[in-house]
């Protein structure tokens, strides 16, 4: 077991034990407000260490990529955002409603940062592209990503009104703005302690996780799902992967892309953020419809990588 664990992805392994430990011992009542305050002042340290992270010269840089950054930003939140809406109808007459509405969350997602870039790399595609175009795309998602799930779903769950609006900006918007402000005189700090940021970093994203899937505990998942239910959720989410994944290669085809760019734009364009969209649930939703719609997001995520290991590899051959 041991053995087995070590091969896996160590934010997988984090999400993996926040669900075991929400399956186990849920946050409720009082209990719940606390973690859900613990969870708030944690993805505030992340936005605020992202915008420390990305630097203005790199921003510039990878808005004059435009041939690479504007169809990705079509792909990620036009294309893929209609996917996700067209799975929502699809699976609405199998899945509980907010499970289902989740793939329309999961569609309107900006990509990861840390594993598009790192499978980049492993196949040889363009790394600083891919550093900077995920990048950009979680910062047009702390903008856009909420507005086009509201707009998409018809306010089904959330309308976004001046309180929703307040919540986006105070603990999304504000700490990059401020990472982005002292910047200069904070990065040094940032590249003196990584193992410490990285580690606050994966702790942030599973408290956020462990929140919101306590409310899904509370709301009888494991009982509103059976193995029937469960086996169409995880065959739409395998649906969901091959739309992101064939159609990203191919449109950076279509847009004739180099090869390293290509790479880059279709793993940026493929993964989707649970960086983002763990904390983004929560400052958007109730914990109990959070953790609900986080649901095939968490597959996806966890599918994502299953897939991306052996493509990075076949790239990675055929260039050698």
């Amino acid at each position: 077991m041991r053995k087995l664990f070590a091969g896996v992805d160590l934010m997988v392994r984090m999400l993996i034990l926040a669900i075991a430990l929400a399956t186990i011992l849920p946050a409720t009542g009082a209990a719940r407000d606390t973690a859900q305050l613990v969870s708030n002042v944690g993805i505030f340290v992340l936005f605020f260490l992202n915008g420390i992270r990305l630097s203005r010269g790199d921003v510039a840089t990878g808005i004059g990529n435009w041939r690479l950054l504007l169809p990705l930003i079509l792909w990620c939140f036009g294309a893929m955002a209609i996917a996700g809406w067209g799975l929502w109808a699809l699976s609405t007459a199998i899945l509980p409603p907010l499970v289902a509405l989740g793939f329309l969350y999961l569609g309107v997602l900006p990509s990861t940062v840390q594993s598009a870039t790192a499978y980049t790399s492993l196949a040889g595609g363009n790394v600083a592209s891919s550093v900077v175009s995920a990048a950009l795309l979680n910062i047009f998602g702390v903008f856009i990503s909420a507005p086009i799930f509201a707009w998409f779903s018809g306010g089904a769950i959330v309308e976004l009104g001046s309180d929703g609006l307040i919540k986006i900006f105070a603990i999304l918007l504000l700490p990059f703005a401020l990472g982005q402000f002292l910047q200069s005189r904070l990065k040094g700090v940032l590249a003196d302690h990584p193992l410490a940021i990285g580690w606050m970093d994966r702790i942030a994203i599973a408290i956020a996780v462990y929140v919101a899937f306590s409310g899904a505990v509370e709301q009888d998942l494991w009982s509103r799902l059976d193995i029937v239910a469960w086996g169409w959720l995880t065959l739409l989410v395998s649906l969901a992967l091959l739309f992101a994944f064939f159609g990203a290669w191919l449109v950076s085809r279509a847009t004739a892309l180099s090869d390293g760019d290509s790479i880059s734009f279709t793993f940026a364009g493929a993964h989707k953020s649970i960086a983002m969209g763990a904390p983004l649930a929560l400052v958007m939703f109730s914990a109990d419809e959070a953790g609900l719609i986080l649901v095939p997001l968490l597959i996806y995520h966890l599918l994502q990588l299953v897939v991306s290991a052996p493509l990075a590899n076949r790239w990675a051959a055929r260039q050698r």
